[in-house]
Protein backbone atom coordinates (compact mmCIF):
# COMPACT_ATOMS: atom_id res chain seq x y z
CA UNK A 1 0.00 0.00 0.00
CA UNK A 2 1.58 3.52 -1.14
CA UNK A 3 1.39 6.13 1.48
CA UNK A 4 1.87 9.91 1.62
CA UNK A 5 4.02 9.72 4.40
CA UNK A 6 8.07 10.12 4.99
CA UNK A 7 10.25 8.54 7.88
CA UNK A 8 13.01 11.13 9.77
CA UNK A 9 15.32 8.26 8.48
CA UNK A 10 13.86 7.81 5.00
CA UNK A 11 13.92 11.62 4.77
CA UNK A 12 17.93 11.68 6.23
CA UNK A 13 18.79 9.38 3.33
CA UNK A 14 16.77 11.61 0.84
CA UNK A 15 18.93 14.47 1.90
CA UNK A 16 22.02 12.32 1.58
CA UNK A 17 21.50 11.35 -1.43
CA UNK A 18 21.62 14.35 -3.70
CA UNK A 19 18.31 13.82 -4.90
CA UNK A 20 16.66 17.25 -6.49
CA UNK A 21 14.39 17.85 -3.06
CA UNK A 22 12.98 20.62 -1.07
CA UNK A 23 12.04 20.72 2.93
CA UNK A 24 9.47 23.07 3.66
CA UNK A 25 8.78 23.73 7.33
CA UNK A 26 4.94 24.65 7.83
CA UNK A 27 4.90 25.20 11.39
CA UNK A 28 2.21 27.86 12.40
CA UNK A 29 -0.06 29.11 15.07
CA UNK A 30 -3.47 29.93 14.44
CA UNK A 31 -4.04 33.01 17.22
CA UNK A 32 -0.48 34.31 16.43
CA UNK A 33 0.38 34.58 13.06
CA UNK A 34 3.98 35.13 13.48
CA UNK A 35 4.91 32.29 15.87
CA UNK A 36 5.48 29.71 12.67
CA UNK A 37 8.13 31.66 11.42
CA UNK A 38 9.45 32.58 14.82
CA UNK A 39 9.31 28.71 15.50
CA UNK A 40 11.67 28.05 12.12
CA UNK A 41 14.03 30.71 12.98
CA UNK A 42 14.98 28.86 16.27
CA UNK A 43 14.95 25.42 14.71
CA UNK A 44 14.21 23.73 11.58
CA UNK A 45 15.72 20.97 9.56
CA UNK A 46 18.69 22.48 7.31
CA UNK A 47 17.78 24.13 4.09
CA UNK A 48 14.07 23.70 4.65
CA UNK A 49 12.07 27.20 3.13
CA UNK A 50 9.33 28.37 5.64
CA UNK A 51 5.94 28.10 4.07
CA UNK A 52 3.61 30.71 5.80
CA UNK A 53 -0.32 29.54 5.41
CA UNK A 54 -0.92 33.40 5.67
CA UNK A 55 1.17 34.44 3.02
CA UNK A 56 1.90 31.79 1.29
CA UNK A 57 -1.12 29.05 1.49
CA UNK A 58 -3.66 31.67 1.34
CA UNK A 59 -4.68 34.17 -0.46
CA UNK A 60 -5.59 36.75 2.03
CA UNK A 61 -1.60 37.94 2.63
CA UNK A 62 0.06 41.20 1.00
CA UNK A 63 2.71 38.73 -0.77
CA UNK A 64 -0.21 37.10 -2.79
CA UNK A 65 -1.38 38.12 -5.79
CA UNK A 66 -4.92 39.14 -6.68
CA UNK A 67 -7.45 35.95 -6.58
CA UNK A 68 -8.50 33.31 -4.58
CA UNK A 69 -9.85 29.96 -5.57
CA UNK A 70 -11.96 29.51 -2.40
CA UNK A 71 -14.14 31.00 0.07
CA UNK A 72 -13.64 31.33 3.66
CA UNK A 73 -10.41 32.56 6.24
CA UNK A 74 -7.78 30.80 4.16
CA UNK A 75 -8.92 31.14 0.78
CA UNK A 76 -6.90 29.01 -1.45
CA UNK A 77 -5.03 31.27 -4.01
CA UNK A 78 -5.61 30.96 -7.37
CA UNK A 79 -2.85 27.73 -8.73
CA UNK A 80 -1.06 30.15 -11.31
CA UNK A 81 -0.28 32.50 -7.70
CA UNK A 82 0.52 29.10 -5.78
CA UNK A 83 2.74 28.45 -8.78
CA UNK A 84 4.54 31.76 -8.88
CA UNK A 85 5.36 31.53 -5.30
CA UNK A 86 6.88 27.66 -5.61
CA UNK A 87 9.05 29.12 -8.40
CA UNK A 88 9.61 32.39 -6.62
CA UNK A 89 11.40 29.99 -3.44
CA UNK A 90 13.24 27.91 -5.90
CA UNK A 91 11.34 24.77 -6.66
CA UNK A 92 10.81 23.01 -10.18
CA UNK A 93 9.09 20.12 -11.52
CA UNK A 94 12.18 17.49 -10.76
CA UNK A 95 12.19 17.86 -7.19
CA UNK A 96 10.92 15.62 -4.54
CA UNK A 97 8.85 17.59 -1.96
CA UNK A 98 8.52 17.07 1.81
CA UNK A 99 6.66 19.08 4.19
CA UNK A 100 6.68 19.18 8.41
CA UNK A 101 5.35 21.15 11.12
CA UNK A 102 5.25 20.92 14.30
CA UNK A 103 1.44 20.98 15.06
CA UNK A 104 0.69 17.46 14.08
CA UNK A 105 0.90 17.30 9.87
CA UNK A 106 -2.47 20.30 10.78
CA UNK A 107 -0.31 22.91 8.54
CA UNK A 108 1.63 21.18 6.78
CA UNK A 109 -0.97 18.77 5.17
CA UNK A 110 -2.25 22.08 3.81
CA UNK A 111 1.12 22.19 1.34
CA UNK A 112 0.84 18.94 0.52
CA UNK A 113 -2.56 18.81 -0.55
CA UNK A 114 -1.47 22.05 -2.56
CA UNK A 115 0.88 20.60 -4.29
CA UNK A 116 -1.18 17.89 -5.19
CA UNK A 117 -3.77 20.02 -6.87
CA UNK A 118 -1.03 22.29 -8.54
CA UNK A 119 -0.61 18.86 -10.39
CA UNK A 120 3.16 17.89 -8.16
CA UNK A 121 2.50 14.51 -6.96
CA UNK A 122 6.43 13.86 -5.57
CA UNK A 123 5.55 15.35 -2.09
CA UNK A 124 5.25 13.44 1.35
CA UNK A 125 4.17 14.43 4.87
CA UNK A 126 7.19 13.92 7.67
CA UNK A 127 5.59 11.75 9.66
CA UNK A 128 5.63 12.86 13.45
CA UNK A 129 7.31 16.32 12.27
CA UNK A 130 10.32 17.98 13.58
CA UNK A 131 9.64 16.17 17.00
CA UNK A 132 10.01 12.97 15.03
CA UNK A 133 12.96 14.10 13.44
CA UNK A 134 15.13 15.65 16.09
CA UNK A 135 14.19 12.18 17.89
CA UNK A 136 16.29 10.53 15.26
CA UNK A 137 19.48 12.49 15.87
CA UNK A 138 17.88 14.55 12.81
CA UNK A 139 20.31 17.95 12.80
CA UNK A 140 18.36 21.72 13.32
CA UNK A 141 19.18 24.76 12.39
CA UNK A 142 18.50 28.39 13.69
CA UNK A 143 20.59 30.09 10.77
CA UNK A 144 19.02 32.01 8.02
CA UNK A 145 18.97 30.29 4.46
CA UNK A 146 19.93 31.60 1.43
CA UNK A 147 18.22 32.93 -1.25
CA UNK A 148 17.44 30.67 -3.84
CA UNK A 149 17.54 31.32 -7.53
CA UNK A 150 14.17 31.09 -9.05
CA UNK A 151 12.45 27.87 -9.72
CA UNK A 152 10.82 26.89 -13.25
CA UNK A 153 7.44 24.89 -11.31
CA UNK A 154 4.73 24.42 -13.88
CA UNK A 155 1.25 23.80 -13.02
CA UNK A 156 -0.47 20.50 -14.12
CA UNK A 157 -3.08 18.71 -14.41
CA UNK A 158 -4.68 18.57 -10.33
CA UNK A 159 -4.03 15.75 -8.81
CA UNK A 160 -6.50 16.89 -5.89
CA UNK A 161 -10.46 17.44 -6.04
CA UNK A 162 -11.75 20.33 -4.45
CA UNK A 163 -15.53 21.62 -3.81
CA UNK A 164 -17.08 24.99 -3.80
CA UNK A 165 -19.93 25.54 -1.40
CA UNK A 166 -22.36 25.71 -3.98
CA UNK A 167 -21.76 21.79 -4.72
CA UNK A 168 -21.86 21.18 -1.21
CA UNK A 169 -25.00 22.79 -0.74
CA UNK A 170 -26.06 21.58 -3.53
CA UNK A 171 -25.45 17.76 -2.91
CA UNK A 172 -26.98 18.36 1.11
CA UNK A 173 -28.47 15.24 2.10
CA UNK A 174 -27.86 12.83 -1.06
CA UNK A 175 -25.89 10.05 -0.95
CA UNK A 176 -22.90 10.83 -3.08
CA UNK A 177 -22.16 13.20 -0.81
CA UNK A 178 -20.52 12.27 3.13
CA UNK A 179 -19.53 15.52 4.84
CA UNK A 180 -16.66 14.95 7.37
CA UNK A 181 -15.89 17.43 9.48
CA UNK A 182 -12.34 17.81 11.52
CA UNK A 183 -13.15 20.23 13.81
CA UNK A 184 -12.71 19.13 17.84
CA UNK A 185 -16.19 18.11 19.34
CA UNK A 186 -17.28 21.74 21.35
CA UNK A 187 -16.95 23.44 17.77
CA UNK A 188 -18.72 20.71 15.69
CA UNK A 189 -21.51 20.22 18.86
CA UNK A 190 -21.53 24.20 18.68
CA UNK A 191 -20.95 24.81 22.57
CA UNK A 192 -18.55 26.93 21.15
CA UNK A 193 -16.97 29.01 18.83
CA UNK A 194 -13.92 31.06 18.94
CA UNK A 195 -12.77 31.60 15.16
CA UNK A 196 -16.15 32.06 13.19
CA UNK A 197 -19.47 34.16 13.63
CA UNK A 198 -21.80 31.12 14.00
CA UNK A 199 -21.64 28.28 16.21
CA UNK A 200 -22.80 24.58 14.75
CA UNK A 201 -22.13 21.79 11.93
CA UNK A 202 -23.23 21.24 8.81
CA UNK A 203 -26.69 19.23 8.66
CA UNK A 204 -25.61 15.33 8.09
CA UNK A 205 -22.16 16.10 8.58
CA UNK A 206 -20.26 13.40 10.55
CA UNK A 207 -17.38 14.34 12.99
CA UNK A 208 -13.99 13.27 12.76
CA UNK A 209 -11.24 15.03 15.07
CA UNK A 210 -8.02 15.51 12.99
CA UNK A 211 -6.17 14.84 16.68
CA UNK A 212 -7.81 11.27 16.15
CA UNK A 213 -5.35 10.02 13.24
CA UNK A 214 -2.25 10.32 15.46
CA UNK A 215 -1.27 7.81 17.84
CA UNK A 216 1.19 8.88 21.61
CA UNK A 217 4.18 9.06 19.14
CA UNK A 218 2.75 12.12 16.93
CA UNK A 219 2.84 10.03 14.47
CA UNK A 220 -0.21 8.66 11.68
CA UNK A 221 -1.73 5.88 13.32
CA UNK A 222 -0.94 2.62 11.04
CA UNK A 223 -2.89 2.09 8.00
CA UNK A 224 -5.02 -0.60 9.29
CA UNK A 225 -6.16 1.49 12.54
CA UNK A 226 -7.13 4.06 10.18
CA UNK A 227 -9.36 2.14 7.75
CA UNK A 228 -11.45 0.51 10.83
CA UNK A 229 -12.25 3.40 12.29
CA UNK A 230 -13.16 5.43 9.50
CA UNK A 231 -15.22 2.24 7.99
CA UNK A 232 -16.94 2.43 11.25
CA UNK A 233 -17.31 6.17 11.09
CA UNK A 234 -18.97 5.78 7.21
CA UNK A 235 -20.89 2.87 8.09
CA UNK A 236 -22.62 2.05 4.98
CA UNK A 237 -21.37 5.00 3.13
CA UNK A 238 -18.77 5.01 0.19
CA UNK A 239 -15.76 6.70 1.24
CA UNK A 240 -14.94 8.01 -2.80
CA UNK A 241 -18.32 10.38 -1.64
CA UNK A 242 -16.54 12.13 1.27
CA UNK A 243 -15.65 15.45 1.03
CA UNK A 244 -14.17 16.96 3.82
CA UNK A 245 -14.03 19.99 5.58
CA UNK A 246 -13.13 22.06 9.03
CA UNK A 247 -12.78 25.66 10.14
CA UNK A 248 -11.23 27.72 7.10
CA UNK A 249 -9.97 24.14 5.42
CA UNK A 250 -6.62 23.53 7.09
CA UNK A 251 -7.08 20.89 9.47
CA UNK A 252 -9.54 19.31 7.49
CA UNK A 253 -6.69 18.09 5.05
CA UNK A 254 -5.28 15.15 8.25
CA UNK A 255 -8.06 13.45 7.71
CA UNK A 256 -7.89 13.32 3.67
CA UNK A 257 -3.92 12.06 4.57
CA UNK A 258 -5.53 9.73 6.92
CA UNK A 259 -8.14 8.33 4.55
CA UNK A 260 -5.50 8.04 1.72
CA UNK A 261 -2.98 6.31 4.56
CA UNK A 262 -6.12 3.59 5.11
CA UNK A 263 -6.35 2.77 1.31
CA UNK A 264 -9.58 4.69 1.33
CA UNK A 265 -8.52 7.72 -1.07
CA UNK A 266 -8.29 10.15 -2.42
CA UNK A 267 -11.04 11.88 -1.49
CA UNK A 268 -12.79 15.90 -1.88
CA UNK A 269 -11.62 18.86 0.20
CA UNK A 270 -14.30 21.60 0.60
CA UNK A 271 -11.47 24.32 0.96
CA UNK A 272 -14.05 27.16 2.00
CA UNK A 273 -15.21 24.95 4.96
CA UNK A 274 -17.24 26.23 7.83
CA UNK A 275 -16.46 29.63 7.36
CA UNK A 276 -17.58 29.77 4.09
CA UNK A 277 -20.69 28.07 4.87
CA UNK A 278 -21.68 30.03 8.16
CA UNK A 279 -21.32 33.63 5.90
CA UNK A 280 -24.56 33.05 4.43
CA UNK A 281 -27.68 32.96 6.92
CA UNK A 282 -29.64 31.65 4.59
CA UNK A 283 -27.22 28.18 4.52
CA UNK A 284 -29.08 25.75 7.00
CA UNK A 285 -26.97 25.47 10.41
CA UNK A 286 -27.30 22.29 12.84
CA UNK A 287 -26.17 21.84 16.62
CA UNK A 288 -26.09 19.06 18.82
Amino acid sequence: MSTPLISAPQLQTLLASGQPCMVFDCSFDLTQSDAGAAMYAQAHIPGAVYAHLDTALSAKGEQQLTGAASGGRHPLPARENFAAWLRSVGFDNTMQAVVYDRQGANYCGRLWWMLKWAGHDNVAVLDGGLQAWQAQGGAVSALAEAARAPGSFALGAPLATLVDVATVQRNLGRPNQSILDARGVPRFKGEVEPLDPVAGHIPGALNRPFTQNLGGDGCFKPAEVLQAEFKALLGERDPASVVHHCGSGVSAVPNILAMEIAGLGPTALFAGSWSEWCSNPARPVAQG
